[in-house]
């Protein structure tokens, strides 16, 4: 796909369909609103998301992904998925709970 780490990552977080600011983007794939600028510049440049005012808000700034976004994104959530089926296939129901819910845990700390 030609896409780098990051740029997954943030398509990955917008798979879901629904916009995201840069701050709550930012959140989800744990960067900094300037350092994801980059990232989103070069996402916007292939075509696969769009920047603009927030309805209700135009000082902030709202993700979306396009036709093409939403395909890539498609494409990497199925990615992930086989990854996880493969990884975590042999493990109980509950055991594969458990991890999501400590990886969950992990990811709302505050560094």
């Amino acid at each position: 796909m030609d896409l780098t780490t990051s740029e997954i990552n943030a398509l990955a977080n917008l798979a879901d369909g629904h916009g995201r600011t840069v701050s709550e983007l930012g959140a989800a794939v744990g960067a900094r609103p300037s350092t994801l600028t980059s990232v989103l510049d070069r996402l916007e440049g292939r075509g696969h998301i769009t920047r603009g005012p927030r309805p209700g808000d135009r000082r902030a700034v709202l993700i979306e992904l396009t036709a093409s976004g939403r395909l890539a994104a498609a494409t990497i959530q199925q990615a992930i998925g086989g990854l996880e089926r493969r990884a975590l296939g042999s493990l109980p129901a509950a055991t594969i709970a458990g991890l999501r819910t400590a990886l969950q845990a992990l990811t709302e700390v505050s560094p």
